[in-house]
This record gives C-alpha cells, sequence and structure tokens, in this order.
C-alpha cells in the first residue's frame, strides 16, 4: 500500500468536492496574475508615447521613437526582474512556507507600480533611468507569484479538478492584457476628448500634447490597484495542509487548518506524516532527485524557454505589427494622443477576441484531453500559423488584412489554449512538495530567459516595420515552437492522479521517469 493512503488529510484534500473556499482561491491567486499581465503589458501601449515625449528630434521630420536599445530596456527590463524573482520566491517558498512570501510579492508589485508612474528627472535620461530601475524590481514582485500561486492552488485542489483550477488562476492573465488594453484605451480616450489634438503631419509640435505625460503614468500606477485590494484576503489564507504536514511534519497543525477550510473532520496521524516525511528528504541537486525528475525538469524548462520566445515577441512587438496590419494609422497621420488610443485598441480587440477565450478553452478542457495533448496541438497549431504569416507577410500586409488579422489572432489563441497554460500547470504537479516550488520557479525563469530573447533579439526585427525583417521574426518563431513540440515529449501526462502519485512521494513506482529508466 502506498504510503499516502494512509494519510487523512492528503486524501481529504484529494477527494474533497469542489467548494466556496476553491473558488476563493482562484480569485485570490488570479487577481495576482491578472496584476501580473497589466504591469508587463501595459507598458506596450504607452511605449511610443514615451518616445514622443521624451525622444523628438526636429531635424528627422518624424515623430519622437525610443533608441532601439531604450526601447528594449523600457519593454524588457521587468523580464530580468521577473527571471530573479521566480527564482529568489521560489526558493523561499520551499523553505519557509508557501504562505509567509506570498504577500511579499503583493506589496513589491504594487509599490514599484505607484513608483513607475512617479519616475522623475529633468531629461529623458532620468526619466526612462528611473522608469527602468522601478519596472525591475515591479518584476522581481511579479516573478514571486507565478511559482507561489501555482504551487498553492496546485496543494489545494482536489485531483479531479486540480489542473482546470491552476489554470483558471493563469487564465487571469488573460484579463490582465485585456484591461491593459482597456484603461489605456478609455483614458486615452478621456484626453482626446480634453485636449484638442492634430496630426503630426499637420503641425510636429502640437501633435505630441503635454499632458500625455500624465496618460502614461496614470496607466501604470492603476497597476497597483488589484494588488492592494487582494493583499487582506491573501494574507488570511492559511498555509497550504502539504507543507504544514510533509516539510513542517505539523500533523495537527496541518488537519486543523484543512479541516477548517473543508468543513470536515481530519485525523491528525502525526506518526504517519513524521514517516512520511522521513522517506522523502532527498534534496533538488541529490542524485536521488535527477534520477526520479531530471527528465520532467529539462521538459518543463525548455518548453517554456521555446514557449516564451514566441509568446513574448508576439505581445511586446504588438505596436509595431499593427500599422502593417493596417490596425492603427502610421505615425505622421496621427496625434501622440491618438496613437496611444489606436494602439490600445488594438491590443484590447486582439487579447479579446484571440487571446482571451485560449485561456479559458484550457480551463474547460484540460482535465478531459488531458495538458499533453493541449500542449502538442498548441505548438503544432502555433508553429503553423506563424510560418503562413512569415512566408505570405507582403500578400497579406497588402491584400487581405483581415485574414492576416484572423491568423496572428489564432497564434494568440493556439499559444494560451495550448503551451502558454500548460507550461504553467505541468510543473505544479510533476515535482515533490519539497521542490515543487523551486522547480517551477526554475521552469518559469527559462521561460523569462526566453522572453528576454524575444524582447532583445526578435523584438528588434520589428521596430523599423521591415518586411523583410518580420518575415525572419515570424519564420522563426515558427521555428522555436516546433522545438516546443518535441520537447513536449520530454514530460508526461498528470490527469487524474493525485500530487503524490505522480511525484512518487506515495512511496509507490508511480513516478514517470522510474518507470521508463526500469522498462529500458
Amino acid at each position: 500500500m502506498s504510503n499516502n493512503n494512509g494519510l487523512a488529510v492528503l486524501q481529504a484534500l484529494d477527494s474533497a468536492k469542489t467548494q466556496w473556499y476553491h473558488i476563493t482561491a482562484i480569485i485570490i491567486a488570479g487577481m495576482g496574475f491578472f496584476t501580473d499581465a497589466y504591469d508587463l503589458f501595459c507598458i506596450t501601449t504607452v511605449s511610443k508615447l514615451l518616445g514622443r515625449l521624451y525622444y523628438y528630434n526636429p531635424h528627422t521630420g518624424k515623430p519622437g521613437k525610443l533608441p532601439h536599445n531604450v526601447n528594449n530596456f523600457v519593454v524588457g527590463v521587468a523580464l530580468f526582474g521577473t527571471l530573479s524573482g521566480q527564482l529568489v520566491f521560489g526558493w523561499l517558498g520551499d523553505k519557509l512556507g508557501r504562505k509567509k512570501v506570498y504577500g511579499m510579492t503583493l506589496i513589491l508589485m504594487a509599490s514599484c507600480a505607484i513608483c513607475s508612474g512617479l519616475s522623475f528627472g529633468s531629461t529623458n535620461k532620468a526619466v526612462i533611468g528611473t522608469l527602468c530601475f522601478f519596472r525591475f524590481w515591479l518584476g522581481f514582485g511579479i516573478g514571486g507569484d507565478y511559482p507561489l500561486s501555482a504551487t498553492i492552488m496546485s496543494e489545494y485542489a482536489n485531483r479531479r479538478t486540480r489542473g482546470a483550477f491552476i489554470a483558471a488562476v493563469f487564465a487571469m492573465q488573460g484579463v490582465g492584457i485585456i484591461f491593459a488594453g482597456l484603461v489605456s484605451m478609455i483614458l486615452s480616450k478621456f484626453f482626446l476628448l480634453k485636449y484638442e489634438t492634430v496630426a503630426f503631419q499637420d503641425n510636429h509640435i502640437l501633435s505630441t500634447q503635454p499632458e500625455g505625460d500624465y496618460l502614461w503614468r496614470i496607466v501604470l500606477m492603476l497597476g497597483a490597484l488589484p494588488a492592494i485590494l487582494t493583499f487582506y484576503w491573501r494574507m488570511k489564507m492559511p498555509e497550504t495542509g502539504r507543507y504544514t504536514a510533509l516539510i513542517e511534519g505539523n500533523a495537527k497543525q496541518a488537519a486543523a487548518d484543512m479541516a477548517r477550510v473543508l468543513e470536515i473532520e481530519i485525523q491528525a496521524e502525526a506518526d504517519k506524516v513524521a514517516e512520511f516525511k522521513a522517506s522523502n528528504e532527498y534534496s533538488l541537486w541529490s542524485r536521488e532527485f535527477f534520477s526520479r525528475h531530471g527528465r520532467h525538469l529539462i521538459g518543463t524548462m525548455s518548453t517554456w524557454f521555446l514557449l516564451d520566445i514566441a509568446f513574448y515577441s508576439q505581445n511586446l512587438t504588438q505596436k509595431d505589427i499593427y500599422p502593417a496590419m493596417n490596425l492603427v494609422h502610421k505615425d505622421v497621420e496621427i496625434s501622440a494622443l491618438r496613437e496611444v488610443f489606436e494602439t490600445s485598441r488594438a491590443m484590447f480587440v486582439v487579447a479579446l477576441l484571440g487571446t482571451f477565450p485560449g485561456y479559458w478553452f484550457t480551463v474547460l478542457f484540460i482535465e478531459r484531453l488531458g495538458r499533453f495533448l493541449i500542449q502538442l496541438v498548441g505548438f503544432l497549431m502555433m508553429s503553423i500559423f506563424m510560418l503562413i504569416i512569415g512566408i505570405k507577410y507582403d500578400y497579406l500586409r497588402d491584400h487581405n488584412k483581415w485574414l492576416f488579422a484572423v491568423l496572428y489572432g489564432l497564434t494568440f489563441f493556439f499559444a494560451n489554449f495550448g503551451p502558454n497554460s500548460t507550461t504553467f500547470v505541468l510543473p505544479a504537479e510533476l515535482f515533490p512538495t519539497r521542490v515543487r516550488s523551486t522547480c517551477h520557479a526554475m521552469s518559469a525563469a527559462a521561460g523569462k530567459a526566453g522572453a528576454m530573447v524575444g524582447a532583445f533579439v526578435l523584438a528588434t526585427y520589428t521596430l523599423d516595420g521591415d518586411p523583410k525583417k518580420i518575415r525572419t521574426a515570424m519564420i522563426t518563431m515558427a521555428c522555436t515552437n516546433m522545438l516546443g513540440f518535441f520537447c513536449t515529449f520530454l514530460v508526461t501526462e498528470t490527469k487524474g492522479r493525485s500530487l503524490e502519485e505522480i511525484s512518487g512521494e506515495d512511496g509507490g513506482t508511480n513516478n514517470e521517469t522510474e518507470i521508463a529508466s526500469r522498462q529500458s
């Protein structure tokens, strides 16, 4: 008999009916991801405004534009912070407990979102420098939310709906992206109604309204609001029963906490918990870990890395793709505020019709189709659509912009009804409780490394609107997605099994890596 068959607290968690507490946990953790997405992607809507305000050169005869290196840092510096935060907070989540460090991430996100909007200085270098400084630390807080939210949700959920619950938390990223476009669109419209605007080609100076300096600051600062609103409820959440019992070895506290939230009676079983804990003491860097979970860790890290090269390239370069798709006017034909409005509107529409549905399709079908199949199909469809866009770019841009928009939207749909969701879910299920948060953090950090490749390398191909370079970028992303398709075979299906059964913590021979090695 497997060891965890006798642990009442684990049985209670795995067999618990879906109840209000599960929904509350999804909302609390999900609002963190709403904040993450809003803060990361709202910069896309206002980065061109920053160029007009702070980098206008009258000798060029063109609107101000962020230099390539400055644009890359403004858009991508938060990714550096996110990668660092994932590793630090992921490790702390295993060492100190999920709850103890969960509130720190919200405090950091809220304070740095506000400070980003207060970026100060009398020169463009000072303003952009302070903005990048605060966005790095904003990303650091965002990074912590990835492993902690995923781990907490996986350890609270029952085995039947665990994947859907984790995916629902992550789906709030889609809502955050929608609101990044929606809030920027609404605010820029208010500014347009309040302040008269003229196109750049009609008046180079008056086309950039100085009031626009307030607009981008307000957009960034509003990212603090959802974090502030959910801080109290996040602090009220108890530590997960799995961490309290299996890592801290406190059977009594684990039983009491989970009995309270699940509203059932649970036996403490201190002796069995101690025995279970003693049989799973191996560390992350031990030979035992790599023989059991090494293949899975390579699989989750490589697939997330390859996905984010394409995913973040798409999201962070939307402002450059939209003019090519004729979804927004050329920069000389509109004012600074109008450019923010049109970019935000296009981002909102693409997110609403392409990005958002994909997340919730995953929530609906992940327990029916499984993580593995959804990830495989998602990678494959992204590759196909990006390859078509890359090969037929000139035709789509000049003769069929609506087909262009549909294909571009479908790449977002299958990213989210595909690997963007499943690469978040799988690391929260495949690894033992002792290192679950750290392994998720390592996988997510690999993803952010891929995002930086996208933001600092591929994104530069779209900045000038050069058709040849954009074609190259799209074909490159198609290739990275195809590599992700093949790396998916390094992970395994986790649907319908307990976390202890998947990781082999239950003392049985259920770990997939062990089975594969024994069969060979």
